[in-house]
């Protein structure tokens, strides 16, 4: 039997809440009982199926989940030679290094695959992981559709628990007009709710710079 990993994130485009990003790791000869609660890719799952798959897959595998606040994505992204991409890598590695599997399938966000999967490897520990990096890997392989369950549903939870205590945010992504309203609203009101590091968030600082400007 060999240990297998696959890992999937939610959240990297929101500007509103964090970067969740999922393990979900078992024996590979256990990896076919995925195959028959129906797991697949979270992005074709209806909401309350991904929930109830969430909890079958936590009793078939294990996992680990990496939560990322927008202060340490903000943190990370102020360093020039630093990205969301490289952001990720780190955190993957971390859960890499944590659980040490013989085998890891991830989901690539970086064009360039092959680098990606270069600038992991010389963060983990154990160098004779083997590791599969592919793009929409959690369309191609059961382990890493887990993953993207696992963290689609722990960032959906982080936002019930953010529109408890804020109001209504929205998903947190900048085209929603919920969440374009929310944004407008509140960007000066609730620091740690933003990623100061969006677009989004700095168009509305500027124009009130510019307003204060307007005023002389």
């Amino acid at each position: 039997m060999v240990l297998i990993l696959g890992i999937d994130e939610a959240g990297r485009g929101p500007v509103i809440g964090p970067l969740v990003i999922a393990g979900v790791y078992l024996d590979d000869s256990k990896e076919s009982k995925l195959k028959d609660i129906e797991v697949k890719d979270s992005k074709l799952i209806l909401k309350k199926k991904r929930f109830e798959l969430f909890d079958k897959i936590k009793k078939i595998a294990k996992v680990k989940v990496v939560k990322v606040e927008p202060d340490e994505i903000d943190s990370f992204l102020e360093q020039d030679d630093l990205n969301l991409n490289w952001l990720e890598a780190h955190k993957t590695a971390k859960i890499i290094n944590e659980i040490n599997p013989k085998k890891v399938y991830i989901d690539a966000p970086s064009p360039n695959k092959e680098a990606y999967k270069g600038y992991i490897r010389k963060l983990l520990k154990n160098k004779d992981v083997e590791l599969i990096a592919d793009h929409k890997a959690e369309s191609k392989y059961l382990v890493v559709a887990a993953a993207s369950i696992i963290a689609k549903v722990n960032r959906d939870r982080e936002i019930e628990k953010l529109e408890k205590k804020y109001g209504e945010i929205g998903p947190g992504y900048p085209s929603n007009e919920v969440t374009k309203k929310f944004v407008k609203e509140n960007w000066d009101k609730h620091p740690e709710l933003f990623r100061k590091s969006w677009s989004t968030w700095k168009a509305h600082k500027k124009a009130k710079g510019q307003k204060k400007l307007d005023e002389f």
